[in-house]
């Protein structure tokens, strides 16, 4: 672990393990870390809660993805934070702090995932792992100037993970230059069930732009002109047939009930002292009945034909990562959780329908970055990751 570490507040302090990687393979020469939600042998998985930390013992065994890369030759530094049981997505944990955001240290890393944003975006390693149940690794992504992908539902393992909801948890990683990701992508992703064409369809998520501020939607459009050369023109449709605030209400209770499932066991047997905006949200997960649910995953699965009829096998989907370039540090809590409550507007769109995201920093606003996001259909996320390398050239 590099001296200067400690300024970035990411990893945690955990006594080191030794953890053996390949001396040969294709991801030799590279450092990786791994969010505190994976399990690393000879370490405790913390889950960014002490009481869960208290709980865990030390692991004897990895989780199958960080088996995978070490395998292919990387070298792993460490765990890094979580936001608390992965449930939020500003980046702050009320027991841990907040890791530093790299690229804008006035600015929240985001969450839950920040501190592999941190580790990366402050050059403590080369890449690191993540997950993105709502958000989790493009918020980051875009937040903290870095390429971030989460996968195809499915495609990535996660055993070996702590859940949160598993019709949406997904396993990704961040990484400050495309070769690196490309690498680290060509380990994990295995082969594409989609080709892509060349020159895919583009669809512009036309109705996404409009809730959007204007200097959002400037920003995004000169963007989008800059990239025309390679992307060719843009076709805008319409993506939600459902209203946004429904899809949204959808994402929230399958969610909420499937954490709840997960993790509210723990929290009323052990009294898990929550930090400001987590303790909320289990508050409220906890009164979702399977009734509700089942009346929510009627608009998920209507969603999601509607979605992929829309990409069908040829196309790829461009829109802003988040609503806006990341809060302030200063920002209060209500501020973040209304920001929290726009992204996700945005960000269910891959959820609900389980299709492959990638965001890339090919934007800023007011010098902080903004990220740039391709979704394409299921199963093509290795074809996303070439067309994110001409866009990226």
């Amino acid at each position: 672990m590099r001296s200067d570490s400690a300024q970035a507040h990411c990893f945690m302090p955990y006594p080191p393990a030794p953890v053996d990687s390949a001396a040969t393979g294709p991801l030799r020469g590279l450092t990786f870390a791994v969010k505190d939600i994976f399990d690393v042998k000879g370490y405790p998985t913390g889950c960014g809660n002490p009481h869960r930390l208290a709980l865990s013992g030390i692991k004897t065994e990895s989780a199958q993805v960080v088996s995978q890369l070490l395998a292919a030759g990387a070298e792993f530094i460490g765990k890094v934070c979580t936001d608390e049981l992965a449930f939020s997505m500003n980046g702050k944990n009320a027991h841990y702090g907040t890791p530093r955001n790299g690229a804008a240290p006035q600015r929240i890393p985001g969450g839950s995932s920040s501190g592999s944003a941190s580790a990366v975006s402050n050059g403590l390693c080369d890449f690191a792992l993540g997950t993105d149940t709502g958000g989790s690794v493009r918020a980051p992504s875009s937040h903290c100037g870095l390429i971030g992908l989460r996968p195809s539902h499915g495609r990535v393992s996660l055993k070996g993970t702590m859940d949160l909801a598993h019709d949406f948890d997904t396993c990704g990683w961040f990484a400050r230059d495309i070769d690196t990701f490309t690498r680290v992508g060509d380990v994990l992703l295995g082969v594409d069930s989609v080709s892509l064409p060349h020159a895919p369809k583009v669809l512009v998520a036309a109705d996404v732009l409009t809730m959007l501020a204007p200097a959002v939607q400037q920003t995004f459009a000169a963007a989008l002109a800059r990239l025309t050369p390679i992307l060719g023109k843009a076709e805008p449709v319409k993506v939600a047939q459902h209203s946004f605030d429904t899809l949204y209400w959808a994402f929230r209770h399958i969610q909420g009930y499937q954490a709840w499932q997960h993790h509210g066991e723990i929290i009323e047997q052990y009294g898990l002292q929550l930090g400001p905006g987590v303790k909320e949200r289990f508050a409220w997960s906890s009164a979702i009945t399977a009734a509700q649910v089942a009346e929510h995953e009627a608009v998920r699965a209507a969603f999601r034909t509607e979605f992929n009829e829309l990409l069908g096998t040829g196309s790829v989907m461009v829109l802003p990562t988040m609503p806006d370039v990341a809060p302030l540090l200063s920002d209060s809590e209500d501020a973040l959780e209304s920001y929290r409550d726009k992204a996700i507007r945005m960000l269910c769109l891959s959820g609900l329908s389980g299709l492959p995201q990638i965001s890339l920093p090919l934007m800023q606003i007011d010098g902080a970055p903004f990220g740039f996001s391709l979704i394409g259909p299921h199963g093509s996320d290795r074809a996303l990751l070439q067309l994110a390398r001409r866009l990226l050239a």
